[in-house]
């Protein structure tokens, strides 16, 4: 008795059309396939029923039973085998497959498993031009009241943003950028020390001077390799990088193809330089095409789920953006709605860090995504979110 997983390297080496849509399915739609082999009848027959119950592809021959399931399920499937089969071991070879799939971003003092528990990332920015919150968090008390906000909440991290970077922004230099940031920095760090703080630059010398101020994730729309000391210094970090794909100046054939084409390039370029992988999250960087809120951005929500193979977490980072203003002439005010549904669209398809402005609406998008995901129905079953 015992279960292994399907290896995609293994179905790379076919041709066939049924054996490509199943590596796609693998690859992309965030399926395992399992193989269980059972030398009791009885033991094949509670199985299949068990995968049937959770809406698995099942196929058996012999004493092997093949099967697809979502991600999604495997805490549930190992749950089950726990309770219907007396030999612990087809349970805990499941665990051991699903801990095999956890995605972790190591960023400073924090190691984030985003597949267990994805995570929500508050934004304050401090710039008086930021496209959306500009100038609302102008002092120390309004920083630190929504800090404590984020950290009431529940929030893991708070991303503090200096420069904006909108479209046709104007750029501060390093010197405004440190003086306008770092005493907030210090502030949040000492009356919220169990916050997590990100710092959304792209200019090394504020790089710098945050990382000497200890904070723990460093967000470069650059993607960090337009300055080779940028790698030196990060390497020789612990801090997290969030590395961004940027388009404002690039034309596309095929889209997807060129954008997995610089993730290989960008990762490289970084592990090349010392830079661990685990440190490392990717953003598509939607709302930075060389059309500003055009058609782009909605083929880079769509095509999420093509940047799953690379093993790494990738960020939402949609929070009322213009996409809402494109189709429906929405003000950046009434943009809550459309931000959620597209933000449950890219969750559903392999986003797990969610870069946002309203906190609670995304709680509650996470815990009913989550809720519908992982319930699947047992007559014996015990309630999996209490």
């Amino acid at each position: 008795m015992k279960v292994t997983e399907i290896n995609a390297d293994d179905l790379s080496q076919t041709n066939g059309l049924a054996e490509a849509a199943l590596l796609d399915a693998i690859k992309h739609q965030r399926q395992l396939a399992l193989m269980f082999e059972l030398d009791n009848a009885d033991d094949r027959t509670r199985l299949v029923n068990l995968m049937g119950n959770l809406d698995a592809v099942i196929t058996v021959a012999g004493n092997t039973v093949q099967t697809l399931v979502n991600e999604a399920a495997l805490p549930v499937l190992e749950q089950q085998l726990s309770r219907q089969f007396d030999n612990n071991v087809l349970a805990k070879g499941v665990g051991t497959i699903r801990q095999q799939h956890e995605i972790h971003w190591q960023a400073g003092r924090f190691d984030f498993n985003v597949t267990a528990k994805p995570l929500i990332y508050g934004i304050l920015n401090v710039s008086p031009d930021s496209f959306y919150d500009g100038g609302r968090y102008h002092d120390m008390d309004s920083v630190l009241k929504r800090a404590g906000e984020f950290a009431q909440a529940g929030v893991p991290v708070v991303e503090i943003g200096g420069q904006t970077t909108r479209p046709h922004f104007t750029e501060i230099t390093p010197e405004t950028e440190i003086q306008r940031v770092m005493p907030y920095i210090k502030a949040i760090k000492t009356q919220y020390p169990d916050l997590g703080i990100a710092v959304d630059t792209y200019k090394l010398p504020v790089m710098r001077a945050v990382l000497a101020e200890g904070v723990d994730i460093i967000n470069d729309v650059n993607a960090f390799t337009d300055n080779p000391d940028k790698l030196s210094l990060l390497a020789s970090s612990n801090v997290g990088l969030l590395t961004m794909h940027e388009s404002r100046a690039r034309e596309y054939d095929n889209l997807t193809t060129a954008m997995t084409d610089f993730f290989k390039t960008n990762l490289n370029a970084l592990k090349h330089a010392g830079i661990d992988e685990q440190r490392i999250a990717l953003d598509e960087g939607i709302g930075y095409a060389k059309v500003a809120d055009g058609y782009q951005d909605f083929t880079m929500m769509r095509n999420i789920n093509q940047f799953l193979p690379f093993e790494r977490p990738i960020m939402i980072a949609i929070s009322r953006k213009g996409f809402g203003h494109k189709l429906f002439g929405l003000a950046k005010e009434d943009r809550l709605s459309v931000t959620l549904i597209a933000e449950a669209y890219m969750y559903l398809h392999g986003g797990r860090i969610l870069r946002v402005h309203d906190i609670e609406e995304t709680k509650q998008l996470v815990t009913l995504l989550d809720t519908i995901e992982g319930s699947y129905w047992f007559p014996d079953r015990t309630e999996m979110h209490q």
